[in-house]
């Protein structure tokens, strides 16, 4: 396979161009401008940032990527998908107030927020994934499969289970319905927690298996019965409903790249890094701790694969922060993420999503 190309963007500015605009340009000379938006719907993949954090990316960034689709005849939306845990973005009202709360706006970014997998994040599609080894059918949110072209607009970061987030995280892990991110996380089945349970009996109604039961108020599983689907756990009001935490991070990875092959496939795709504020734990944190390596720069490719290899390879080549928890950690493994979380193996990501077609390692990185 041949390398491809990383087109690459510092963060200097001038009075003559702003960072915005060097952006704007950074996707110009990158090609993002050769696919056809003409009337197409987009989907502009970004985090909105768990409330609390301030590592996400600032709004600005997102009406960068809006102006330049909808100056190409695009229709553009910002989309992200429900997620698995307890916070301030489990569910599309409190999504949207999050969102809102960090400055995402129609009128601060020049598009509306979707959010992918509806009010309780059961609003799925199901993918069929080519080649995949551990999902055969992923479980993307409605909203980006009914777009007409793909968008990641990513926050270069550290993550305790993956190693890094960059492309393939935010495409994989973030357009997974609640069910699909239970499924990347887990190979088993979900339990109750009868403390938080009230018996209301929503998650029976959802259920097509007859796998629930409600006796003396409480709600139980059977595992027999049970497929692992993970409805229960969208649609549980006092989230008691909990999803099995048993898989090890390497076949996360790897279901984590086929999920974002199921988003990608049969469709035209663009993917943008900023390598800023590079904290060590995900945006889905409801704070963020010290940036680990210096500011890098903006990421640009049609290659998500070759895109994060680019970015972590950048950041291991950057000096450490002084009073981080990376300059606090022993450094053996001559890898900034590892260091930081020794039981993570962000290579084994790359290598699937290699070897599912989804791209390749080997990249030329050209600076504008």
């Amino acid at each position: 396979m041949e390398k491809s190309k990383v087109y690459f963007a510092n963060f200097r500015a001038t009075v003559h161009e702003n960072i915005q605009q060097k952006l704007t340009r950074l996707m110009k000379t990158a090609g993002m401008d050769t696919i056809d938006f003409q009337k197409k719907y987009v989907a502009i993949k970004i985090h909105f940032g768990e409330p609390g954090n301030l590592a996400y990316l600032r709004p600005n960034y997102a009406k960068t990527v809006v102006d330049f689709v909808k100056d190409l005849g695009g229709k553009p939306f910002l989309t992200d998908a429900n997620t698995l845990y307890v916070g301030g973005r489990k569910n599309a009202l409190d999504h949207l107030d999050s969102a809102y709360m960090n400055g995402f706006s129609p009128f601060s970014t020049g598009c509306h927020i979707i959010i992918a997998d509806g009010l309780k994040g059961t609003d799925e599609v199901l993918v069929p994934v080519e080649g995949g080894t551990y999902v055969k059918e992923a479980k993307i949110g409605r909203a980006v499969m009914d777009a007409d072209v793909v968008i990641s607009l990513n926050h270069f970061k550290g993550h305790e289970a993956a190693g890094f987030g960059g492309a393939i995280k935010n495409l994989g892990m973030g357009c997974g319905s609640r069910a699909g991110k239970m499924e990347m996380h887990s190979a088993g089945k979900p339990r109750v927690s009868e403390r938080k349970c009230v018996g209301c009996g929503m998650c029976t109604k959802v259920c097509a298996h007859d796998a629930i039961n409600i006796a003396d108020k409480k709600a139980s599983i059977d595992h027999n019965k049970c497929v692992g689907c993970g409805r229960c756990i969208g649609v549980c009001p006092m989230d008691a409903v909990k999803p099995a935490s048993d898989e090890s991070n390497d076949i996360l990875n790897c279901k984590m790249a086929e999920y974002a092959k199921a988003v990608v496939d049969g469709r035209p795709s663009f993917h943008i890094s900023l390598v800023m504020d590079v904290s060590p734990y995900c945006d889905c944190h409801g704070e963020n701790d010290a940036p680990i390596v210096p500011d890098v720069g903006m990421f640009a490719s049609f290659d998500p694969v070759a895109l994060d290899k680019a970015c972590a390879d950048a950041v291991n080549r950057q000096p450490i922060c002084a009073g981080s928890v990376l300059d606090e950690v022993e450094h053996v493994h001559h890898d900034h993420f590892t260091d930081v979380f020794p039981d993570t193996n962000w290579n084994s990501c790359l290598e699937h999503a290699k070897a599912l077609g989804l791209g390749t390692d080997e990249y030329e990185l050209i600076q504008i």
